[in-house]
């Protein structure tokens, strides 16, 4: 059973690992364990989530590309609600956001962007202090018993997904998300006019 979770995390963690991996090969390549390749997709679904806040000004927080989905503001909000679960259960903690809905209490952009913060915050520590070891307890979950380890990467494919149906909402505003523009300046390449409107 540990052999598989491990090939699971592995597969899953394999791309952002590689990518902060220095150039070289196999021979000047780092050893990144199960612990430090979850820090470093944690990170990397966290800079892209805050930096993706601050793309759209607050009248745009309320912006829904068709009426049946949530806004701008509310895919945020709804991924502090989840991280603030997922973390109380990873570790071990009463959630301190239970029976609030930040979809509902938080509307504005800074109220939203304050409360991502600290869904952020209470997760910090889940991540800085996750080892092997403890990536492969079982911690209780709802009903469930669920690895740690199992929680967080639900945690990092949660927000990653989030972050992806976000950047529809920064394109459709004619911006770039702050992905792309990150990978422009990696490649040495001027960050990537906004399209057109209308095309």
């Amino acid at each position: 059973m540990k052999a598989v979770v491990c090939l699971m995390f592995a597969c899953m963690l394999s791309a952002p690992a590689y990518a902060q991996a220095p150039a070289g090969g196999a021979q000047g390549g780092q050893k990144i364990p199960l612990n430090e390749g979850l820090r470093r997709a944690y990170n990397t679904m966290k800079m892209n989530l805050n930096e993706a806040a601050q793309k759209l000004g607050d009248a745009d927080y309320s912006f829904r590309p068709v009426p049946e989905i949530r806004s701008f503001g509310g895919q945020l909000a709804h991924v502090a609600n989840s991280q603030f679960g997922a973390c109380a259960a990873a570790r071990g903690e009463a959630n301190p956001n239970q029976g609030q809905n930040l979809e509902q209490t938080k509307t504005t952009k800074a109220d939203i962007v304050q409360a991502l913060a600290d869904s952020f915050t209470f997760c910090d520590p889940a991540f800085a202090t996750l080892t092997d070891q403890s990536a492969a307890e079982l911690v209780r979950q709802g009903m469930n018993e669920v690895s740690r380890g199992g929680i967080l990467s639900n945690l990092i494919a949660h927000g990653n997904e989030e972050y992806g149906i976000m950047t529809v909402y920064i394109r459709l505003k004619g911006m770039v998300p702050p992905s792309t523009e990150r990978a422009a300046r990696g490649r040495g390449a001027a960050p990537a006019p906004a399209p057109a409107r209308g095309q």
